[in-house]
């Protein structure tokens, strides 16, 4: 844990010198494009940290880091170090939008066997030319009849292709007096409100020094009390009492940040 603190230390003292560099830089130049290629080298950590939260997506490890590191290059741009906020703390929700944007806009709905996405296209291009020629719908008999292969495997293609669509949730009903689909699928889980929320917080711990860390998990998730965290570290109640307040302040401030 103290090698990987001091990795974490190393790259932040790092980051801002690289930060105070670009910053006397003039933009456009070889030297500029240099040292921001260097922030993004020195910051693919923080993008492969955002990248496994995603991994339950059925999506490349390598497609979800590229994505997010063009939102960690988007927020190179934007951080102004003058503002006392932390890099890290700054970037995590500009990475986290840009992989968000990319599975709500280009990743299937439901994941399809590389198979049957061959066939889909197979049979995509047969029902176009048998439109044209017959003037009307193919039947999915037609289809096979022309690819040659069981009427079974036309209805599977068709039935992968339409994970290429999603209905919104918005959409209007069939009949006006019917409920949208939003509010007939599933339910509010309260619990969703502070996802984001835990993310942040387990993120600004590993920042926090090791000794300070500890105390707040004694604390919040041991339920000690100050006297017993007192008794078990070795050191007064009333350095406990100021390491506890120093460290929540500094929790507070990365989170109020990021909203």
């Amino acid at each position: 844990m103290a090698a990987e603190e001091g990795r974490g230390v190393g790259a932040r003292a790092l980051t801002q010198a690289l930060f105070e560099r670009l910053g006397a830089l003039e933009p456009g130049t070889a030297e500029h494009a240099r040292v921001r290629d260097a922030l993004v080298e020195a910051n693919l950590p923080l993008v492969r940290y955002v990248a496994r939260r995603f991994r339950s997506r059925n999506e490349p490890m390598e497609d979800v880091v590229q994505v997010g590191t063009i939102g960690l290059i988007h927020a190179i741009d934007r951080f102004d170090p003058g503002r006392g906020v932390q890099f890290p703390t700054f970037a995590m929700p500009t990475i986290v939008g840009e992989i968000r944007r990319y599975f709500r806009d280009n990743v299937r709905s439901v994941h399809v066997p590389r198979r049957l996405h061959e066939r889909w296209a197979q049979v995509r291009a047969a029902s176009e030319e048998l439109t044209a020629a017959l003037g009307r719908q193919p039947t999915l008999a037609e289809i096979a009849e022309r690819l040659r292969i069981p009427e079974e495997d036309v209805a599977a293609s068709v039935e992968a292709g339409r994970a290429y669509r999603v209905s919104s949730l918005d959409a209007a009903a069939e009949r006006e007096d019917a409920p949208g689909l939003g509010e007939r699928l599933g339910y509010e889980d309260p619990g969703l409100v502070g996802v984001e929320h835990r993310a942040l917080v387990r993120h600004l711990l590993v920042q926090l020094p090791e000794r300070e860390r500890r105390i707040l998990l004694l604390r919040f998730y041991r339920n000690l009390t100050q006297s017993q965290i007192s008794a078990e570290l070795g050191v007064s109640q009333m350095h406990v009492s100021r390491l506890l307040a120093r460290s929540v302040t500094r929790l507070r401030s990365g989170n109020s940040s990021e909203t």
